[in-house]
């Protein structure tokens, strides 16, 4: 699977000027060209981005700050959309959100191209921080979220730090996805995962 093959998320808020969708996928279809050209993350200049998007400079910048914020919603772009979360337990909650994760994982090995994007992006502190501000917090965040949420209706024991609870629920799936690509991600291991876990976390009557 390539960049090109990916969706924008079409539930994503819209920037900049009504009906501005089309342009806003043409600029981001010109940073994946690019990227699917070997062009490296450092050298893509909003000058260059623009020049193959056929647009001005100006569009660019009406709808970013700048690269990072640019390159982080491309990223988003090639990424598994985040999950719509069922809320009719805390359980399904994370299973939902692990899920997300584990396809995430499939698609990052199923494209070289996307694997060495995501490389390039870590050894740029300035994109990197930028992602992490945009996409990962906002994930843990409500993955605390869920946790405390679970804790307060009596799925888990109310003793638990539900922030070390939290690495400890991503953590197999962030092992096997990044730390072992020679590891299984099959259909069902999110749901192993948390009910693993969570056999072990319930109130003691």
């Amino acid at each position: 699977m390539s960049l090109a093959d990916s969706q924008a998320d079409p539930g994503a808020p819209t920037r900049g000027r009504p009906r501005s969708e089309a342009v806003e996928r043409a600029i981001v279809e010109g940073v994946m060209k690019l990227l699917e050209d070997g062009v490296p993350l450092a050298e893509l200049s909003i000058e260059r981005i623009a020049r193959t998007a056929g647009v001005g400079k100006a569009t660019i910048y009406r709808r970013w700050n700048g690269k990072e914020e640019l390159f982080v919603d491309v990223i988003r772009a090639a990424e598994p959309p985040d999950p719509e979360l069922p809320g009719t337990s805390m359980r399904d909650d994370l299973v939902a959100m692990l899920e997300q994760l584990r396809r995430r994982g499939v698609m990052t090995r199923s494209s070289a191209l996307l694997h060495n994007v995501f490389a390039q992006m870590k050894s740029s502190p300035r994109i990197w921080r930028a992602y992490q501000a945009a996409v990962v917090e906002p994930r843990r965040r409500l993955q605390v979220e869920v946790l405390r949420r679970g804790q307060a209706n009596g799925e888990i024991r109310a003793d638990v730090d539900v922030e070390l609870l939290n690495d400890i629920v991503v953590g197999p799936m962030l092992l096997r996805s990044v730390m072992r690509p020679d590891a299984d991600l099959p259909e069902g291991l999110s749901e192993e995962i948390v009910d693993t876990l969570l056999e072990g976390l319930r109130p003691v009557s």
